[in-house]
């Protein structure tokens, strides 16, 4: 994967996205329902796109909040909707329209106070704290982001009841409805004019900080942390944490210093990413550029994506981690020290995630869960407890209260954060240097993941990747012991198709956040043996665009 010359480097001028332009774009740009490059589409995370693409628009956000009040009227959800956003450009104006069809409707709504920013799992906290011993009046959520995606992005996702994603079967329901609202030019929306919203009485401030940061210690040790006395270096990445850090750090007592305050929708501050784009990857070591250059000033230090779902480690021994291995670091400590978790509750990873997961969990006797990209996978079984823990490679996790009740269901950048400080502090070392113990243990991987550009027709054929392609009985060197299309861990479409060997395996599939596909591919034997299971993987994919007639 070839590398950008300003990969690493301050983000120049010239790429700095035009806000005024950005947001009148918003308001005056109209999608063409015809077009499915301009239609709602809900991917891996909610709908996302760019207003100068005329696919995240103020129509389309008007269509997917009246489909969303129609969804919850035929669930009978009739509790709060615990709405946040998160820094990006386009987030402010897509919560002031949702909350002007929200209004109309009646929907009690709660927004942060001052219009300030909410984290993902901070939503999705609120949601089940709310439910928690109730069977009726239920809430849910919306979260307004694209995640770490660049700055032109806008993103709106839905968390029903059960406080992760939406299952594919409501997102479709949502999707096809908002299409059917556009495609009819909006006849059936109303709303309410946005200051006339704001004081209708239906839409609430709410602190949402307080909660979540006096419940932190019920799922991570925050006195042992204390204790310590670790010095923590915290880059919120301009995102929806800045409100967090002062007051966890003040409450519990930590020597903890935010090193970058700055919220500016053109995120000018971070350093250019691996492809010439900024995007607030805190799993980038470009994008984590300046994060990384502290490293020496702080026992531990981490970064987290705009709406606080990643989490990026970087300590002095190794600089910043690779997701894989923190978290498997993660998974090593945390079922060792969680005693009040239920003995069968087992290690939740995507299918893409490293095998490095798959022996530590067979070492420490747990259940191994392989399900498909997309944290909705792991809802269920963090809310009834089957599921310990729950991670995907992209570097987002979520893992049970230490009396084994749910925490949240969507991914939490800030516990996965400090539970790195709790297994310092508790060890005595850094995540790195445990997964340096984990590689004598159980072996050395290698691990790479391609990225590259594929418009809807190429991704369209990536997801139907059939077993039948695959008419090679080896791959690298090793017979194939595994052609998967369906994940092993509940049986899902996993949108793509995985070949295994012994001690290798690739995984090929088309993002749902980005215009992307994707290659993963990992070895247990060295680095050689990583190229020929990637090179091989790379002519099975362009053997497969070929027969489509791509």
């Amino acid at each position: 994967m070839a590398v950008h010359d300003l990969a690493g480097k301050p983000a120049p001028r010239s790429l700095l996205v035009n806000v005024p332009r950005l947001i009148s774009a918003y308001y005056t740009h109209r999608p063409d329902p015809s077009d499915p490059a301009q239609r709602v589409a809900f991917g891996t995370s909610g709908h996302r796109g760019s207003s100068l693409k005329n696919s995240f628009n103020e129509d389309h956000i008007l269509a997917i909040s009246h489909a969303i009040c129609e969804y919850r009227k035929s669930k009978g959800i009739t509790g709060p909707l615990f709405l946040g956003m998160d820094t990006h450009g386009l987030s402010e104006p897509a919560l002031a329209t949702a909350l002007e069809v929200f209004a109309a409707q009646g929907i009690t709504v709660m927004i942060q106070e001052g219009l300030r920013y909410t984290p993902t799992p901070v939503i999705s906290h609120a949601i089940l704290t709310y439910n928690h011993g109730r069977q009726t009046g239920l809430a849910d959520g919306i979260v307004i982001t694209p995640s770490h995606n660049p700055p032109e992005d806008g993103g709106f996702k839905y968390n029903p009841p059960e406080g992760g994603p939406a299952d594919t079967g409501t997102t479709t329901i949502i999707e096809t409805r908002a299409n059917e609202i556009l495609a009819g030019e909006l006849k059936e929306v109303r709303k309410v004019p946005f200051e006339k919203a704001l004081k209708g009485g239906s839409i609430r401030q709410y602190d949402y900080v307080t909660p979540y940061v006096n419940d932190l210690k019920n799922v991570i040790d925050m006195e042992a942390i204390a204790r310590a006395g670790l010095t923590i270096g915290v880059d919120p990445l301009g995102g929806a944490a800045i409100d967090f850090w002062d007051p966890i750090a003040e409450q519990y007592g930590l020597s903890l210093e935010v090193v970058n305050r700055i919220v500016d929708p053109t995120f000018s501050f971070m350093t250019v990413d691996h492809d010439g784009k900024i995007r607030m990857d805190c799993s980038s070591p470009f994008a984590m550029e300046g994060l990384i250059r502290l490293k020496d000033r702080f026992d531990i230090a981490f970064g987290n994506d705009t709406d606080v779902d990643r989490h990026g480690i970087v300590t002095r021994s190794s600089g910043l981690l690779n997701p894989n291995h923190y978290l498997s670091a993660a998974i090593w400590y945390l079922f060792q020290h969680r005693p009040a978790w239920r003995k069968d509750a087992a290690v939740g990873k995507t299918l893409v995630s490293t095998s490095m997961i798959d022996r530590i969990a067979k070492d420490l006797r747990r259940p191994l869960s392989e399900v498909p990209v997309g944290f909705k996978w792991f809802v269920d079984g963090l809310i009834d407890g089957s599921y310990g823990f729950g991670g995907e490679e992209s570097a987002g996790a979520s893992f049970l209260r230490r009396d084994g009740t749910v925490w949240t269901t969507d991914k939490d950048g800030i516990i996965m954060d400090l539970v790195a400080c709790e297994l310092m502090a508790t060890l005595g070392k850094d995540p790195a240097l445990v997964y340096k113990d984990l590689e004598e243990r159980f072996g050395q991987a290698f691990y790479v993941r391609l990225d590259t550009p594929a418009g809807p027709s190429q991704k369209a054929v990536l997801k139907k990747l059939s077993p039948d392609l695959i008419a090679a009985g080896e791959l690298a060197g090793e017979p194939i012991i595994g052609k998967l299309t369906r994940a092993p861990g509940n049986n899902a479409d996993i949108g793509g198709l995985k070949v295994v060997t012994e001690n290798g395996w690739f995984a090929a599939r088309p993002s749902g956040t980005e215009d992307i596909y994707k290659i993963y591919a990992e070895s247990f034997l060295n680095e050689d043996h990583l190229s020929r299971i990637r090179e091989e993987a790379i002519q099975m994919v362009n053997a497969a665009f070929k027969a489509a007639g791509i």
